[in-house]
């Protein structure tokens, strides 16, 4: 197989629509993600992305750095196909950097499936699924404008909304929910506070929450506090998902044996990669933990790549969140708009990723280029 020439990494910042609140902080005005593109001898480009939150995972400045400075000495030369050999160095050269694993990890599999002719679900186990049920978050302090968006989505098929709370006071969080659930009642409401809430005032405001029938909600107290997160599930009807307290196969095996939650979600942004994320759904399965595919603030290139880990992996079951590229961003990177029918995402046949990067629009953001 021809083997990696030149790797190219990206410092972009995105525009997005409007505020997104969350229970343990914002996004405004724009969004600082990492695009990294692997060359071969023969021409092709495979691309990756890195999408972290400072609140949550770390900063693009650090996940380009890994990229450039770490990363390279160890792919260029190397064949795509040795994809989990330079994992394995990845991981042993720098200590955490999910998103700057994610990216390299997802670039070196989209150039390899281009090589040999095959989508990365193929390339992960084969799918078990040609489509994925797509939900949008209700996380605008302006819930007038989060009100046109539910209605824009509910019109193009999509019947899953989650609720970002915790954010502001509870009445808002009761007021939206009271609406949601009485204009669109064909639609699956779950709740997602991201660490909102304090532990000692959690139990009565999810009883609360919990009048409005959410499918699962997620995340309700800081992710180290496991105890509260274990009370919390033993106490109440409504599933409990884990996100922030749950990054990778480890963290999923002791959340599991500590019971503190019904549910995971699975990222490949804090999982480190798309086989990570199938290891974190593996040990979940093993515990009857069923999964959700959830993202960070993603272009539809990175939506791509979960999408195939979705699409391969039978335990992630409960949807995915991939909604950004096409219901956020001013303008996603990927020249045709990420596939999705009848509010479920398609799960792409081409090979590789199965989309193409505008590498225009990539430079047109960037503000540091190193090749």
């Amino acid at each position: 197989m021809a083997v990696i020439s030149h790797m190219t990494v990206y410092l972009a910042e995105l525009k997005v629509r409007t505020p997104r609140h969350h229970g343990v902080g914002s996004v405004e005005g724009g969004i600082d993600n990492v695009f990294v593109c692997l060359r071969d001898t023969e021409g092709r480009c495979g691309w990756g992305e890195a999408s972290p939150w400072p609140v949550f995972t770390g900063t693009a400045q650090s996940a380009a750095g890994a990229l450039d400075q770490h990363f390279r000495a160890h792919v260029v030369g190397k064949e795509p196909s040795s994809v989990a050999s330079i994992m394995r160095i990845a991981n042993k050269t720098v200590a955490a950097a999910p998103e700057a694993k994610a990216a390299l990890e997802m670039a070196l599999y989209d150039l390899y499936g281009q090589q040999c002719g095959l989508p990365v679900a193929e390339l992960l186990g084969g799918r078990v699924r040609d489509e994925i049920p797509l939900s949008i978050s209700i996380a605008d302090p302006d819930f007038g404008r989060d009100k046109d968006l539910a209605t824009r989505a509910h019109g193009d098929g999509i019947r899953i909304f989650k609720v970002k709370t915790g954010f502001a006071e509870h009445g808002f969080d009761l007021m939206r929910l009271e609406t949601l659930r009485s204009e669109f009642p064909d639609v699956d409401i779950r709740v997602d506070y991201n660490q909102g809430l304090v532990a000692h005032e959690a139990l009565v405001k999810l009883r609360d929450i919990a009048i409005f029938e959410p499918t699962f909600i997620e995340q309700p107290v800081p992710a180290d506090n496991w105890r509260a997160m274990a009370a919390l599930t033993a106490a109440i009807d409504v599933p409990i998902m884990a996100d922030e307290s749950v990054f990778n196969a480890v963290d999923a095996y002791r959340a599991a044996e500590a019971k503190i939650a019904d549910l995971f979600s699975v990222k490949i942004m804090k999982s480190g990669g798309m086989r990570a994320g199938q290891d974190v759904s593996a040990v979940a399965k093993s515990a009857g933990i069923a999964c959700y595919g959830g993202d960070m603030f993603e272009s539809g290139l990175a939506h791509l790549a979960g999408t195939h880990m979705i699409a391969a992996t039978d335990n992630i079951s409960l949807g995915c969140e991939f909604y950004q590229a096409r219901y956020y961003l001013t303008e996603d990177v990927l020249e045709a708009p990420f596939a999705c029918e009848n509010g479920n995402v398609q799960v792409p046949t081409g090979s590789g990723l199965g989309g193409t990067v505008d590498e225009g629009k990539i430079r047109k953001w960037s503000s540091v280029i190193k090749e």
